[in-house]
């Protein structure tokens, strides 16, 4: 018995040796297989305030980005899938979509996280993103303001659903930074086909918990 366990042992060690990946690799999702889309807008000054000095492409004097493009994320109900191949980011590619994120490190860390497991070429989902992205109507009193705007989660997603008339309530979900006080980003959703939608439950849940605070805060671009 003792031996068994032994031969038992050396053999998980053996595995975790030669395939150091394997429990991550299970964890991976298969491309393709997912439910729907969330497409995610930053809101650039939040992500400036506290990163403004390690990032000067997108947070550099002067820029006064509002909305810009985090990524498109495929999802399930309760979770997503990630890094679902190897398959790299051609810069050809990239080069074919200049300016679609606010810096360009971003290319590469979307799609080996979140392009990959799409189910699609590379061309074929950043094209998906700038056709969602550019799609979405900025509320004139959100687009790149020049002081606070303080609003409520309510009328957030009420002043999306009136400058964009496919859109409903529970396919948008703002999320909060600074325990509620400020906004971060929003989520967008999509079927899988492109189509505005509605969120998960799990999304739509997080999102309440989040901006939980009576009110919260954009801060003005600089």
């Amino acid at each position: 018995m003792q031996i068994k366990k032994l031969l038992i042992a050396f053999s998980l060690l053996i595995t975790g040796i030669f395939i150091p990946n394997a429990a991550i690799a299970q964890n991976r999702g298969t491309p393709g297989k997912f439910d729907f889309y969330v497409l995610t807008l930053s809101w650039s000054p939040d992500y400036c305030a506290t990163n403004g000095t390690r990032d000067p492409q997108q947070c550099g004097s002067g820029r006064k980005l509002g909305f810009v493009l985090h990524g498109l994320w495929p999802q399930y109900q309760t979770g997503y899938p990630t890094n679902c191949s190897t398959q790299k980011l051609p810069s050809e590619v990239k080069r074919r979509f200049p300016d679609l994120y606010p810096s360009n490190k971003l290319y590469d860390h979307e799609w080996e996280k979140h392009g990959t497991c799409s189910g699609k070429t590379p061309a074929e989902y950043l094209g998906l993103s700038k056709k969602l992205k550019d799609a979405i109507v900025i509320p004139a009193a959100y687009n790149r303001p020049n002081k606070p705007v303080r609003t409520t989660i309510t009328n957030f997603k009420n002043s999306f659903v009136s400058a964009n008339n496919q859109i409903t309530a529970d396919g948008v979900a703002p999320f909060c930074s600074g325990s509620g006080r400020f906004l971060q980003e929003v989520f967008f959703c999509y079927s899988k086909n492109g189509e505005p939608g509605i969120c998960s439950a799990e999304i739509l849940k997080r999102s309440q918990k989040s901006c939980g605070q009576p009110d919260f805060l954009l801060r003005n671009v600089r």
